[in-house]
C-alpha cells in the first residue's frame, strides 16, 4: 500500500522514459563498440628464412683474373697464358722492350696495348715501324725495334710465285707478289684483316672486292692462314 502510495513520484512520465529508453540504447551501442574493438588482433607470421640465404654473394666490384706476361701479370686482360677465350688474343711480344713474353689480351686490343703491357720499350729504344693502331691477331709475334715491319712473315723468295704467304702477317709488298693483286687490292686485304681480328680462313678472301671467283682461284693456293 506505501508502494502504491508513492506510486506517482516515481512515475517518469512519457517524456522522461523516452529519455531513460535513448540512455540505454546509447549504453548498449556503446558497449557494443567497445566489445568489438577489445578483440585481439592475429598478428601474421613472419616468413621463414630460406635455405642458403645465410651465403653471402660475390662482391660486385670484384675484377676478373689479370693476364700474364711472361713471369707477372697485366690487370685487367682476362685469363693468363694458355688460358685463351674467345673474347681474348694472346701475342707473343719480344725485342726492345721491358717485359718480353706472352701476353693475352682483349679481343680488338691494338699493338699499343701490347707495348704497353710489356712495360714499354727499353730506354733508348723506339717502337721503329710498327702500326701503333693496327689490331692485334691472335698468335702473331711482335718484333719491337727490328728493321722492317712488325708481324711479317719470312723474306719472299727469289721466285714470288712459289711462296706461300701467311695472310695474317704478310706486308702489302708481299701480297703484291700474288696473281692479279696490285697496291690497291693489297691494301684492301690488310684493311679487311685488321677490322675483323684477322683471317680465320682462306675462303674470306672471296667477301673483299675485287677479287672474283676467277682471281680467287688464281690465289687460293698460294696463301694459307
Amino acid at each position: 500500500m506505501a508502494v502504491a502510495a508513492q506510486g506517482p513520484m516515481f512515475d517518469p512520465g512519457r517524456p522522461g522514459l523516452r529519455v531513460l529508453l535513448l540512455v540505454a540504447l546509447i549504453a548498449v551501442v556503446a558497449g557494443g563498440v567497445y566489445a568489438w574493438r577489445s578483440q585481439p588482433e592475429p598478428e601474421p607470421l613472419a616468413p621463414p628464412t630460406p635455405a642458403g640465404s645465410s651465403l653471402s654473394a660475390p662482391s660486385a666490384g670484384s675484377s676478373p683474373r689479370p693476364a700474364t706476361v711472361g713471369g707477372g701479370t697485366v690487370g685487367g686482360a682476362g685469363a693468363g697464358v694458355g688460358g685463351g677465350t674467345a673474347g681474348e688474343v694472346t701475342v707473343h711480344v719480344t725485342g726492345k722492350v721491358r717485359r718480353s713474353g706472352v701476353i693475352s689480351l682483349p679481343a680488338g686490343s691494338r699493338v699499343a696495348d701490347a707495348l704497353r703491357a710489356a712495360g714499354g720499350t727499353r730506354e733508348g729504344a723506339t717502337a721503329g715501324s710498327l702500326n701503333l693502331a693496327r689490331r692485334l691477331v691472335d698468335g702473331e709475334q711482335i718484333t719491337v725495334g727490328a728493321s722492317g715491319p712488325a708481324g711479317a712473315a719470312a723474306p719472299v723468295p727469289a721466285d714470288p710465285a712459289a711462296a706461300v704467304l701467311d695472310l695474317n702477317t704478310a706486308t702489302p709488298q708481299q701480297l703484291e707478289q700474288l696473281p692479279g693483286v696490285g697496291e690497291v687490292l693489297a691494301h684492301r686485304i690488310t684493311e679487311y684483316r685488321d677490322g675483323h681480328g684477322g683471317f680465320r680462313n682462306v675462303e674470306q678472301l672471296r667477301e673483299i672486292s675485287g677479287i672474283g671467283d676467277r682471281k680467287y682461284r688464281d690465289m687460293k693456293d698460294k696463301v694459307r692462314v
